[in-house]
């Protein structure tokens, strides 16, 4: 008898950590992942992925406990130019008959004042991995939507360098520039669903 109530104590003590932690879905519906890059050293072209997921585990008493995860169906990229975005589906580029898909894996989450974060992740395209940071505009509160559900949005900016993910293709011009620029902008405008 002893026991059994020493393990009911131990069990009534571990309930309220189980209910800290929570897991969200990001909402494909309400999400967009774009990116621009330096076309002809003169101007950004803009595109982004219509097809992914992905998962935050948050720790909701230590946010920077929590955990992020994405997959980015690379054939899903979408400049609204076909030629272009054939090219980019093409061992030029993403090769995504080899790798159907890019991923995002949190590593790390820091604090940075205020709402900030900064979250630290395993960038995979092509085959590489490297370490990229996202700036992040704070998670906002959660609210109920009108159908009952749990949401909760997140902002989310970095910058990587397409070489260093095995995107090598490109031309040099007379002018001794490039045709595609080195630095990529992403940014992630991300709403959660509550699991």
């Amino acid at each position: 008898m002893k026991r059994f109530i020493c393990f009911l104590v131990g069990l009534a003590l571990l309930s309220p950590l189980t209910v800290l932690a929570s897991t969200w879905q990001i909402d494909p519906n309400h999400t967009t992942m774009q990116f621009k890059v330096r076309h002809l050293m003169i101007s950004n072209v803009k595109g982004g992925f219509d097809k992914f997921s992905g998962t935050l585990d948050l720790d909701d008493k230590d946010i920077t406990k929590s955990k992020v995860e994405v997959v980015i169906d690379t054939a899903s990229v979408n400049t609204n130019i076909k030629l272009r975005d054939d090219d980019l589906r093409s061992p030029n580029f993403f090769d995504a008959a080899r790798f159907p898909t890019m991923t995002f894996t949190s590593t790390k989450v820091e604090k940075t004042g205020g709402t900030g974060l900064k979250i630290t992740g395993n960038l995979t395209i092509k085959g590489t991995t490297r370490p990229v940071v996202l700036t992040v505009d704070g998670l906002t509160p959660e609210i109920r939507d009108p159908w009952g559900g749990l949401r909760r949005g997140a902002s989310a900016v970095t910058t990587i360098k397409r070489h260093d993910f095995g995107l090598t293709w490109n031309k040099t011009m007379d002018n001794g520039g490039a045709v595609v620029g080195e630095d990529v902008a992403i940014q992630l405008e991300v709403e959660f669903v509550k699991k």
